[in-house]
C-alpha cells in the first residue's frame, strides 16, 4: 500500500503549498487508522526536503512518480521514497530510497550492523542503510509478480543527508551492501550524485502507472526464491529430518496443499517436548514454497526466528531470506488469508495482545488463524514462561472452530536433545515437582548433569567445553541488568562471582555469537534452541522448604517482565497467581535446563535446593 504518490511536479507543489508533513499524516491516518509521533511528522518535513532539492532538476522529467510510505505487503515495514519512471529502452524503472536523519554511528564487526551514536537511542543496533533498501528491494524481488514477472526494474540507494562521510558509514566492512544500494551522504557533492543515479535509471516520466503497477502486484514467491530456499534446506545437514519429524513434515504440507486447493482453512498442532525437533520441522516448511505457496516462519521470541534465519542464510548474498521470518505481533490488521501458509513456533508463548504496550489486536492465536489458509502451531505448554503465555492447544482449537478450519494434531516424541534422553526430562519433571514421575534418579541416563557449589566453576567448566562455540551459561532473571546502560557494570554478582547479562549488541543472536560464552544469557536468548552443554545459574527464586520445592516470584528483579502484572493479579486473586507464577518459575527453570545436548551444569543460590539437586542426581 502506497501512503501518498504524485508525480514530481505535484509533490513539489505539496511541498512548498501545502506542508508535505501535514499532507502525508492526513493520508497515513486515513490508510491505516494508527496515530504518528510527532517525531516523525518532523522527520517527513526535514528528510522530504531533502528529496525535493534533488528533485529540482530540470532535466528530471515533471512526471516522475514519488511515492511515500510504501507499506510493504505482509509486514509491519515501510520503504521511504521511490521513484518511478522509464528507461530509454522503455523499460518500467523504480527507484528505492531509505532516507535516514542519522549524523554518526560507531561500526561494529557484525554484518550490516551499526550502532546508533549520540541521543536517546545512543547504542541501539541497527541495520546500515543501504542493506536496509537492499533488503526491501529484495523483498519486492522474490514477492511482487509484477516485479519479478511483469518487468519492473528495482534500485535501492540511501540517503542519509545529514551525515558527513567519515569512515566508518562508508567503511570498507559495508561495502558489500553500499555497491547494492549506493549510498549518499550529506553536501552538495552527494545531492549532485544521487541527481545522477536518478536519470541513469530514469530517463522518462509516466511514472503514476508503474507505481499503480508496483502496488497492485499479487503476492507470490518467485520460483527464484523457492529454488533458493530449496537449496539451502536440502543442503544443509542441520536441516535434515528424521523418522517422525519428517513424517509430521510430509503431513503439514498435505495440509498447506489442501487449503491452498479447496479454499476451507485448515489448523495443524504439532506438539513435542524439548529437542523433539518442533523447529527443525517448523523451518522446513518453508520448503513449501517450491508448491507456489506463500509461507512465513512466525514465532513471539525474536531468538529462534533470529538464529534459524541466520543459519539459513549463510552468505550476504541470500541476505533477503530473513522476509521470511516475522514476530507473532504484526497480525493485527491483516486481510484474512494474506498467507497461504504461516508457521507458528513456539506457540506456547503467543500472548492475547500486540504491540510494545501490549495495547494492540484481539488475540494472537485468532489473528494467525485468520490470517492464513493453512496455520500451523508448534507447541510445548510446558514451556510458558510468563504469566502473559497464553498459547494453549484448547486455545488453538477454540478459535479453529471459530473460523470453521479443520483441526489435524500431531505429536513429536522422539528426543534428540539431553543425550536422546527422555528419562532426564521426566526426572526433571519431578524433581521440579512439577508432576509426579518414575524417574527419581539419573541412573543408567547418559547425560552430564552435575551440580556446582560455585557459580565460577560452573562457568569455567562451561567454557573449558566451548571449543566449538556450542556451550553457554543462562540464569533466572533475578539481578537487574546494569551494564544496558553502563557497559563497565557486573549484572549477576554473586559473592565473587561478577559476569553481565547477555550483551545488547549481539541482540537475538547471543547464543550463536562468538563470546557469548562470557555473559549470562537469560530465557528469551535461549528458549526455542540449544548448545552442546548448559550451565544453569539457578536464582533465590527457586528454593528448597523441607520437603518443597517453593518459588519466589517476588526475587525476580523488578524489570522481569515475565513476571508483569504480579503484583496486581496477586490483590485480585491471590491464589490462582500464585499458581501460575509456581507454574511459569518451574517452567522457566525446566526450560534451562533442558537447552543442553550433552551435559547441563547447575548451581543454585539456596544451598538446600543444591543439596536437594545432588542428593537426586
Amino acid at each position: 500500500m502506497i501512503v501518498y504518490q504524485a508525480d514530481k511536479r505535484e509533490f513539489l507543489i505539496d511541498y512548498d503549498d501545502r506542508d508535505i508533513e501535514d499532507v502525508i499524516h492526513a493520508k497515513y491516518q486515513a490508510a491505516t487508522r494508527r496515530k504518528v509521533a510527532k517525531s516523525e511528522i518532523r522527520s517527513w518535513r526535514e528528510s522530504l526536503g531533502y528529496i525535493a532539492r534533488v528533485l529540482r532538476d530540470p532535466t528530471i522529467a515533471d512526471d516522475v512518480g514519488v511515492a511515500v510510505e510504501f507499506i510493504l505487503p505482509q509486514t509491519a515495514k515501510r520503504i521511504d521514497v521511490i521513484l518511478a519512471g522509464h528507461a530509454d529502452d522503455g523499460s518500467r524503472r523504480l527507484i528505492v530510497v531509505e532516507l535516514k536523519q542519522w549524523s554518526s554511528v560507531d561500526a561494529t564487526d557484525r554484518d550490516a550492523i551499526v550502532l546508533l551514536h549520540g541521543g536517546s537511542r545512543s547504542g541501539q543496533v541497527r541495520v546500515h542503510p543501504s542493506y536496509q533498501a537492499w533488503s526491501y528491494a529484495a523483498f519486492l524481488e522474490g514477492f511482487n509478480e509484477a516485479v519479478y514477472d511483469g518487468g519492473l526494474q528495482l534500485h535501492p540507494c540511501a540517503y542519509l543527508h545529514n551525515y558527513a562521510a567519515d569512515g566508518v558509514i562508508d567503511a570498507p566492512h559495508y561495502q558489500p551492501y553500499i555497491d547494492r544500494a549506493p549510498l549518499f551522504l550529506k553536501g552538495d557533492e552527494d545531492r549532485k550524485r544521487l541527481r545522477e543515479f536518478i536519470k541513469q535509471h530514469i530517463k522518462h516520466g509516466r511514472g503514476r502507472q508503474v507505481l499503480f503497477d508496483l502496488e497492485n502486484g499479487r503476492l507470490r514467491p518467485s520460483k527464484a526464491l523457492a529454488d533458493v530456499v530449496g537449496k539451502l534446506l536440502k543442503g544443509n545437514s542441520e536441516f535434515t529430518l528424521i523418522d517422525g519429524q519428517k513424517e509430521v513434515f510430509e503431513a503439514a504440507k498435505a495440509a498447506c496443499r489442501q487449503a491452498n486447493a479447496s479454499g476451507k482453512p485448515r489448523v495443524v498442532i504439532v506438539e513435542g517436548g524439548p529437542g523433539t525437533g518442533k523447529s527443525l520441522v517448523a523451518v522446513n516448511l518453508l520448503a513449501a514454497l517450491r508448491d507456489g505457496l506463500t509461507v512465513k516462519y512466525i514465532s513471539k521470541n525474536a531468538a529462534p526466528r533470529a538464529v534459524y534465519s541466520d543459519k539459513l542464510i549463510q552468505t550476504p548474498e541470500n541476505a533477503h531470506l530473513v522476509n521470511l521470518f516475522g514476530g507473532s505481533g504484526s497480525f493485527t490488521e491483516a486481510e484474512r488469508d494474506a498467507f497461504d501458509v504461516l508457521v507458528v513456533d513456539e506457540a506456547h508463548r503467543l500472548t492475547e495482545k500486540s504491540g510494545f504496550y501490549g495495547n494492540l489486536g484481539t488475540h494472537q492465536v485468532k489473528e494467525l488463524i485468520e490470517s492464513a489458509k493453512c496455520s500451523i502451531f508448534f507447541i510445548d505448554e510446558d514451556q510458558r514462561v510468563t504469566l502473559k503465555d497464553v498459547g494453549s492447544k484448547a486455545v488453538i482449537r477454540e478459535f479453529a472452530a471459530a473460523r470453521g478450519a479443520e483441526v489435524e494434531e500431531y505429536s513429536l516424541a522422539s528426543q534428540f536433545r539431553c543425550a536422546g534422553s527422555n528419562g532426564y526430562l521426566a526426572w526433571l519433571d519431578d524433581v521440579l515437582q512439577i508432576r509426579p514421575t518414575a524417574n527419581k534418579a539419573l541412573d543408567g541416563i547418559s547425560f552430564d548433569f552435575q551440580v556446582f557449589d560455585d557459580p565460577a566453576a560452573l562457568h569455567a567448566a562451561i567454557e573449558a567445553k566451548n571449543g566449538n562455540n556450542r556451550a553457554r551459561v543462562v540464569a533466572g532473571y533475578c539481578w537487574p541488568w546494569n551494564s544496558r546502560k553502563d557497559p563497565k557494570q557486573n549484572d549477576v554478582v554473586i559473592g565473587d562471582y561478577e559476569r553481565q547479562w547477555n550483551l545488547d549488541q549481539d541482540g537475538s543472536l547471543w547464543i550463536v555469537a562468538p563470546d557469548s560464552v562470557l555473559q549470562v544469557g537469560c530465557i528469551h536468548t535461549c528458549q526455542g534452541l540449544e548448545v552442546d552443554y548448559v550451565g544453569v545459574i539457578i536464582g533465590p527464586d527457586l528454593v528448597m522448604d523441607s520437603d518443597t520445592l517453593k518459588s519466589v516470584p517476588r526475587a525476580r528483579d523488578r524489570h522481569d517482565k515475565t513476571m508483569k502484572g504480579f503484583v496486581k493479579m496477586s490483590k485480585e486473586h491471590p491464589a490462582e497467581t500464585a499458581r501460575q507464577a509456581d507454574m511459569i518459575i518451574k517452567n522457566t527453570y525446566r526450560t534451562l535446563m533442558t537447552r543442553g545436548m550433552k551435559g547441563c551444569y547447575v548451581y543454585a543460590t539456596d544451598a538446600n535446593l543444591a543439596e536437594y539437586l545432588r542428593t537426586r542426581a
